[in-house]
Order: C-alpha cells, then structure tokens, then sequence
C-alpha cells in the first residue's frame, strides 16, 4: 500500500500543509471514513451526496494520520484543533482528485509487479474475478474491489498494491473516448485483456466501432516488452489486435484460438464443464458460477495464467472457487426454497440474452421466472433492443416473464408477439410492484433470474424474495 511522508504528499499533489509535520508517516489512503485504518490518509471529497469535510473527526478518530482537504482553513478550525491534539497533519488542495490520481501515478512508479488491466463490453468484472482466483494459487495478488473500476476507483486500487505483491489486477470503466487512455496513465498495465466489443454505452459514442476505438485505448498502451490477451471469437479482436504494439493472446472456441475450450456440457444448474487446450495442455475445468457464456471469462483467465507459468491444476482450481462478484450471476436459495439467481448489477443486449439461456438451462427448477428490467444507454436502439429480448425470451423455456421498467415494457411486448401467453407475461412499473407479484406466484423449486441496468435498483426485488411481504 501507499506509504510516504507528509513531505512527499505536499510535494506530489502541490498542496499546502495547514497543520502538522512534514516527517509524518502514512500508510494506506481511505476515501471513506468509515475504512480509515489506523495511519491512513484520509481524502475528503465533497460529493453531490456526501461531503467528506463533514466527517474529518470520524476519520481523526479511526486513527488517520493525515487529512487532505480542499476547504479553506477558516471553515476548519474545529478540525485544526482535533487534529493538532492527535498530531494529524493536515494538507490542504485545489483539486482532490487530481491530488488523488497524481498520488497513484507517484507510486505506480515504485511498483516492479505486472499489472494487468481488464476491460470490456461486458464480462470485464466477472473475467476479473475469475482471474484473480487463478493467480492467487501461487502469487499475491492485489485487484480492483467492488465497482473501484473509475477515475477514483483505478487510483486507489493501484495503491492497495504494496512491494509484496506479485502481480495487479486493474479492471477498468469506459463512458467515452479517452477515459480509458486516463486510466493508463495512471496504472500504467503492463498487460491488457478485453473480455469482448458490445452495445454498452451506444448511447454515448453512438457507433460499435466507436466503442471498440475506446476499447483499443487499453490495447495501444500496452508496451512492446507486455502481451495483449484477446476474445480471438469476438468481431472486433482482429481490429484490436492490429493496434497493438505488444505479442497478441487470443482465446475463445475457434481452432484458431491460442487458448481454446473443448467439449463443453452444462448440468441441469447451468454449469459449464469443459476442457481448456493450449499447445500440449490440456486442463479439465468445471465452474461454479452459472451461465455459458462463463465458459469465455474463464478462457481469459487461463490465458492469463498459462502465460505466468501456472500449472493445471492450479488453473483448474483457481477457476473451481472463483466466483463472479457481488450481484453478477450470485446464486442462493432464500428460506422458502426459491432458488435466485442475482444478476441485478448491470445488463446490455448481449448480457441479457447470456443470461435469459442461462435460465432456460437450469433444468432442475420447477418453474422459471425471469424478472427483467430496463436496459441503461442505448440511445435509439433501446426499443428494438428491448423488443428483440422479449421475442428471444420467448423462444426459450421461461414459463413466466415479469418486466420492470417503461423500457422493459417492450421485452414484455416482444415476447407476446413472439408467441409467449400474455397470462404468463405480467409488466411491472416499479420494482415494488413486481415484488408483490412474486409473493403472489413464487412457489418452493422455482428458479428466479433478476436482472436490469443498475440505475433500476432491482437488487429490492431479491431482497423482497428473502424476506417476502406479511
């Protein structure tokens, strides 16, 4: 983790020290009061929903050594005196995530481990995870933590990364050109994988192949020395690989594929067993997250590993115990016996209908319940992509479809005119309501798929099925 003196902070982020020494030490960087570890930095932002000035004595009193602020000293004279009791220092400047950034970029350049960024359309989060579970069988590994996928997120992961750790893990966000190129400027990859080019965020760049451009900022900062890790089965990898400086890894099903998966089966649970053929290697696999389309990000993350010198067997067991992520395909079954699957963090086009067959291959349910909401920043696709859903729901075996959403109305009305029985389909406008539904219809063996773009909140409909209404 981040490590330095309160000289170096003043230094590096141009700040002005308002109280303390110089020779202070910290070790770690928190933006969140309530994770301040004992001789951390703690960076106060003022965020549209919380301003972190208003927790500075929180952050004094969990142990901080060192706050850096950006309001004026006048408005902080309570603090001034709390921290001049506990010999916090105090540094104050113009921009605190400029500052923050301009911290990460000083001490990436103390780090001599890999560091490997991941992006994509979809999948990025996910291969993430899977990734991380594989080289963690032989080395430290330090990667992004939840959503830390931003401007924000990317800083702060890179300084979780300590003289210890063996290799990075860096995934990160895309909502226009040039963010991603940011990124890199910050955590300088050394290695880049994208999971695949999809619809995510049409509605920002407009075209696929301008969102495939915003991808291959990753590819292209990529040094000569580093190596590019490619879904060699996605449309847009020959393109990417042509912008890059670096040897190009290609995984996914076809022949041509460095890293490909052969004889795949999905059990009634719809999860994949298969074998990875690399060379002369061959590593049986079997995942415990569901979903086909699992098969790819598990592809990626053995690439990744083989390339390190990872033996199969530790590849098969990193993938074995990997999981997906908080909200992304997490399987449980609630007190009444009803099985969810939580898909509730983010959904495109592609990620949909991944996950509407995943669904439809759990053979073992009584009945299947999709619970679909409105899919974020498709601009003017976003009714024929909504409709076209709802006609693909239909042609698989979902006994029953409720929607969410004024969008996802539209699935509803593909399905019905795909041929699915308007008494099987029920439109919903707000997640509350589609959780009354459920407790109306849900029975012990049922399966339930909850899914939507995130701004839906649909994770109170899983919550609703722990917990059904009285």
């Amino acid at each position: 983790m981040l490590t330095t003196s309160v000289e170096t902070l003043i230094s590096v982020t141009r700040g002005t020290l308002v109280w303390g020494s110089t020779d202070t030490m910290v070790n770690g960087v928190s933006t969140d009061s309530r994770t301040v570890e004992p001789g951390a930095l703690f960076v106060a932002f003022a965020g549209t929903r919380a301003d972190g000035h208003d927790y500075l004595e929180q952050a004094i009193a969990s142990g901080a050594r060192a706050l850096l602020i950006t309001r004026g000293s006048e408005e902080m004279s309570g603090v001034v005196e709390s921290a001049s009791r506990r010999e916090v220092a105090i540094i104050r400047v113009p921009d605190a995530l400029a500052a923050l950034q301009a911290l990460a970029r000083h001490h990436r350049e103390r780090l001599f481990c890999p560091v490997i960024g991941v992006t994509g359309s979809t999948g990025k989060t996910t291969t993430k995870e899977f990734l991380t579970s594989v080289l963690a069988t032989r080395m430290k590994v330090v990667s992004t933590r939840g959503n830390r996928n931003n401007e924000l997120g990317v800083p702060l992961t890179v300084m979780d990364a300590g003289a210890d750790t063996d290799v990075l893990v860096v995934e990160m966000a895309m909502r226009g050109r040039g963010q991603i190129i940011e990124l890199c400027h910050i955590a300088r990859p050394t290695m880049g994988l994208v999971t695949n080019v999809g619809m995510s965020h049409i509605e920002l760049l407009g075209t696929q192949e301008s969102i495939a451009s915003a991808k291959a900022e990753l590819v292209e900062a990529i040094p000569e020395e580093g190596v590019v890790f490619l879904n060699g089965d996605d449309a847009f990898s020959g393109t990417l690989a042509l912008s890059s400086r670096a040897p190009v890894i290609q995984y996914g099903l076809a022949d041509t594929c460095d890293v490909r998966a052969m004889d795949i089966t999905m059990d009634g649970e719809s999860l994949a067993s298969f074998e990875i053929v690399t060379e002369d290697i061959i590593i049986p696999v079997s995942l415990a997250v569901p979903g086909r389309h699992n098969v790819y990000n598990a592809l990626a993350a053995a690439a990744v590993g083989v390339h390190f010198g990872l033996d199969p067997e530790d590849v098969t067991d990193g993938l074995a115990r990997a999981s997906a992520g908080e909200m992304r395909m997490q399987t449980f079954t609630s007190a009444g016996g009803i099985h969810v699957i939580n898909d509730a963090y983010n959904a495109s086009p592609t990620s949909m209908r991944a996950a509407i067959e995943t669904l439809a291959g759990i053979t073992t349910a009584e009945r299947r319940v999709a619970v679909l909401g409105d899919m974020a920043e498709l601009g003017s696709l976003a009714e024929l992509a909504h409709f076209r859903i709802g006609e693909e729901l239909a042609r698989h075996a979902i006994d029953v479809l409720i929607t969410v959403g004024e969008r996802a109305a539209r699935i509803a009305d593909g399905a019905r005119a795909e041929g699915m029985d308007s008494d099987r389909v029920r439109p919903c406008v707000t997640a509350d309501e589609a959780s009354e539904v459920l407790d109306d219809l849900l029975e012990p063996g049922d399966v339930v798929l909850v899914k939507a773009s995130r701004v839906m909140g649909l994770e109170r409909v899983v919550e609703g099925i722990v917990e059904p209404r009285v």
